[in-house]
């Protein structure tokens, strides 16, 4: 692995998870710096981790060779606007911004400074080791590129775009779509509760059903969804009852209108910020 340090700046539960995973891939502790201005939150980063902490982001960028911006879109001109007062020399490190919303020009306009930038796009399984991370750089070697690919690869896959606007597309596929998921999860349980199924047992079968069905997308990966899809659907039989059903109900519509709200509101919060 590099000797690159790399920075954590407001190590919320993604940054925790992407430290988590660095360490089980072969990351040494002692390149990684966690900031958050809630002790609390810091010491159990310490205690877990073992990497180095501090409330100082100043401190941390000024010792870091990349630089994890993990704060709220709406905090991440204030904390740039404490870089420039500091004039802390960023034009050989290379900054990463998780905030959603925040373009890579718009970010430069908040540094006042050429710097590498990469913008990256994780999702929330991230947090048990499944996760999917878009990423677009700009101005970044593939020697740095690499890094950064290692960086989240930790937490599960990485998929490089080659246009920034692709960013709230990937949103839209990967980033949203866990809620997606949930939401069709819920859907079977509030039924199999109203066909008696208690509370527990309802969620343990629609939970493992939904695992066993994802694990068996993972295990063909040569069969398409569509063939998947069939191959549990024999024609005249219940499976394809109540497929018909959803069809007839526009339910393939009703996803692609749903990805499409979630891209044009992406597209919206670029102009906001």
């Amino acid at each position: 692995m590099s000797n690159k340090t790399i920075a954590f700046i407001g190590t919320g539960n993604m940054s925790y998870a992407i430290i988590g995973g660095m360490l089980k891939s072969g990351f040494s502790a002692n390149n990684i710096i966690a900031t958050n201005r809630n002790q609390e939150k810091l010491n159990k980063v310490a205690n877990d981790f073992n990497v180095q902490t501090t409330s100082d982001n100043l401190d941390a960028i000024t010792r870091a060779d990349v630089i994890v911006l993990s704060v709220k879109p709406q905090m991440m001109e204030a904390l740039c606007d404490t870089f420039k007062s500091a004039q802390i020399d960023l034009s050989q490190k290379v900054i990463v911004s998780v905030a959603a919303g925040i373009t890579l020009s718009r970010l430069k306009e908040m540094l006042q400074c050429e710097t590498k930038l990469v913008r990256c796009m994780p999702n929330t399984p991230s947090l048990v080791g499944l996760g999917v991370s878009g990423l677009f750089s700009h101005d970044v070697d593939e020697q740095e590129k690499a890094f950064i690919d290692q960086v989240f690869s930790a937490t599960g896959i990485t998929a490089w775009l080659t246009e920034e606007s692709q960013i709230n597309d990937i949103i839209a596929v990967t980033g949203s779509s866990p809620a997606y998921f949930f939401l069709f999860m819920q859907a079977i349980e509030e039924k199999a509760r109203s066909l008696g199924f208690d509370e527990q047992q309802a969620r343990l079968l629609v939970q493992q059903t939904a695992l066993g069905a994802a694990q068996m997308a993972v295990a063909q990966p040569d069969v398409t969804l569509e063939q998947l899809r069939a191959n549990v659907t024999s024609k005249g039989g219940t499976t394809h009852a109540a497929i018909e059903s959803m069809k007839d109900n526009q339910l393939p519509q009703i996803v692609a209108n749903a990805m499409d709200a979630c891209i044009a509101r992406a597209e919206e919060m670029e102009t906001q910020i």
